[in-house]
Parts: structure tokens; sequence; C-alpha cells
């Protein structure tokens, strides 16, 4: 799949490739150049076992944060089934009860971390910059309770839907 995104730098178009969504093996990689030539900007960091579209579009997004000098990175990315295991137990024994613990932290079976679907960033002004200005690669803060927690929830440029209270509304 190719996905086009504009205004990283002026005269620079932006494409995404993401190797995956093509049936091939390869990483993601985001690509970028002025006036038709391309080069392989390669993968931010935690970027591993994420969806290829988060992935690239995450990428292309630090990289934009980054040139205006914004701080960006991923705290927390695709977690295996035993880690969110162990995050839902220790939710539950933190908040009380599996009702009060969904507000925070999703079973296994349920997470979008666990499907490489979702991304933890820090710091919180990096955040900040990616709720104002993450759509443009389609990504969206996804909870309001989560200052941290995005998810691509629009397609790059479109308008992001109204964060959920909780994850307990999933």
């Amino acid at each position: 799949m190719l996905l086009w995104s504009e205004g990283i730098g002026k005269g620079m178009a932006v494409g995404v490739l993401a190797a995956a969504a093509i049936g091939s093996t390869a990483a993601p990689q985001a690509l970028a150049a002025p006036a038709g030539q391309w080069e392989v900007v390669g993968s931010a960091a935690g970027t591993e076992g994420l969806d290829p579209v988060l992935a690239v579009a995450y990428t292309l997004a630090e990289n934009a944060a980054h040139a205006e000098d914004v701080p960006l990175w991923i705290n927390s990315g695709h977690r295996g089934y035993a880690e969110q295991q162990a995050m839902w137990e220790d939710g539950i024994a933190t908040y009380g009860s599996p009702e009060e613990a969904r507000r925070w932290v999703l079973p296994p079976e349920e997470s979008t971390h666990v499907a490489g679907q979702a991304v933890d960033v820090g710091p919180q002004e990096g955040a900040q910059w990616l709720r104002e200005h993450g759509n443009r690669w389609g990504l969206c803060l996804t909870y309001a309770n989560e200052w941290w927690h995005f998810e691509v929830a629009t397609v790059p440029g479109g308008a992001c839907p109204t964060p959920r209270t909780d994850a307990s509304e999933r």
C-alpha cells in the first residue's frame, strides 16, 4: 500500500510504503523525497511488532515532531499476550475490580497493544503535539483519560473521532 502525506517540509512529498501490506515480509519503511527523489527514512524506535500502517504513520509523525524540536518517543508499543495479562492482573489488584481496571488496562484478548495497533507515547509535550498534528498521518488520541495512547483512527488528513472516555468503552 502506498499512502501520501503533505506538509512534512516545504516542497517535500512523502510516501508511505507498508511492505507487509503488499505481501512482503520486510519491515515497513517511510519514504520521503523532494521532487521525485526517494530515500528510505527508516522506522522509529519502538515500532517493532506494530501493524505496518501504524508503524509508518508513527515514524513519519515522530520525524516531523523532531524537525520542530518537539520530543516524542514510544514508551510502549506492541505487547505480548503474557505481558498484557500481567498488566491486566496488576490493574485488577491496583483498582480493586475488573470493572475499575478496565478504565486503564484491558485483558490481552481485547488490547490493541497486543494486536500491534496502539502506541503509548511520551513525554506529555510530545503527546500534546501528536494530538494536535497526528491526524496528518491518521493518528488519534483514543481515550480521554490517557493522554499518551494513540491509534490509527482516521485516514491521513481526516478528522479524528472524539476520544472515548476510557478503555472500558471499547
